[in-house]
């Protein structure tokens, strides 16, 4: 294992200065900028029922809005893209070998999202590395649990602690809160995994800056987060064509996305939270997922515009 300070490497110093940087970003716009965004977005919060967190920022003029962005909400599955942090930083570190194979065995299978448990047979074989894909792609439950062995419950707070984001924490494994939670409290209160909309704009920023573990691992990284499969949330009213980098989660009362939308006036990074749902419907027209998808077409239209 390398040394504390060779093991963050980059990243901490990189997370110390966007700390800084981030507690101007929503307060310091100018009123032109923030209100146009504004206007867009807070009817959209207004009419939700349920809680809700949103931040939006240009990642190259750091145009952005912002609404609860500090509270912290429940993650479901949007916890599984800094658990993919730390799977790319421990395999940086010499900790995991992304291309060991693992057996999918029937203790694994878990239910919810994915592809191995009802398609594949236990001993059945795949990479960690593949493991990771379907943990993004198709937001695979058993294929997370996988990954989770190789890298440890404990790791991904750790690792978002040292990144400027202590309310990014995994408080047990998908589908196995009884007996794995390493928070208990948290567990009960946030479900699998906590986080703030900030802490998210925060890691996005990182990851599209390629300071996120090493160039390499950023950009094979935004790769497993293009393949995201999810097209009720963030890219649903886009137009054909467009290049989004993102990660979503569903739960009853929760609909979560965080992502990267490549528009015309450049990279925006998006996280939509919301908790409290009154509407806990399992359609593509979930009040949540519709939330998600029309922030994502607005900050989409705002920013075509200001081309």
């Amino acid at each position: 294992m390398k040394p504390f300070v060779k093991r963050i490497g980059s990243i901490a110093i990189a997370g110390i200065i966007l700390n800084a940087v981030m507690s101007m970003t929503y307060h310091d716009l100018s009123a032109a900028e923030s209100k146009s965004l504004e206007v867009r977005l807070k009817p959209l919060i207004d009419a939700h029922r349920g809680r809700v967190a949103v931040a939006v920022k240009h990642l190259a003029n750091g145009e952005g809005f912002a609404w609860q962005e500090r509270e912290v909400m429940p993650t479901a599955s949007l916890i599984k893209f800094p658990v993919l942090i730390e799977l790319y930083r421990q395999a940086e570190a010499g900790e995991v070998d992304l291309q060991k194979r693992l057996t999918f065995t029937e203790s694994d299978q878990s239910p919810g999202s994915g592809v191995l448990t009802p398609h594949f047979s236990p001993g059945a074989t795949l990479t960690v590395r593949d493991a990771a894909r379907l943990m993004i792609a198709f937001s695979d439950n058993s294929a997370t649990n996988l990954v989770l062995d190789q890298i440890g419950l404990a790791a991904t707070a750790k690792t978002m602690a040292e990144l400027g984001c202590p309310n990014t924490r995994l408080h047990h494994k998908v589908f196995r809160r009884e007996t794995t939670s390493i928070a208990p409290d948290r567990s009960r209160q946030f479900g699998l995994g906590s986080t703030t909309a900030e802490e998210m704009i925060r890691l996005l920023e990182l990851l599209e800056a390629k300071k996120l573990v090493s160039l390499s691992a950023s950009q094979t990284m935004l790769e497993h987060l293009k393949a995201c499969e999810d097209r009720d949330k963030l890219t649903r009213f886009l137009p054909e064509g467009t290049v989004a980098a993102f990660k979503t989660g569903s739960l009853d009362e929760v609909r979560t996305m965080a992502g990267i939308l490549y528009t015309p006036a450049g990279p925006v990074a998006v996280c939509v939270l919301t908790a409290e749902n009154e509407d806990q419907r399992w359609v593509p027209d979930n009040a949540g997922n519709r939330l998600c998808a029309e922030v994502g077409r607005e900050v989409f239209e705002h920013f075509r515009a200001a081309r």
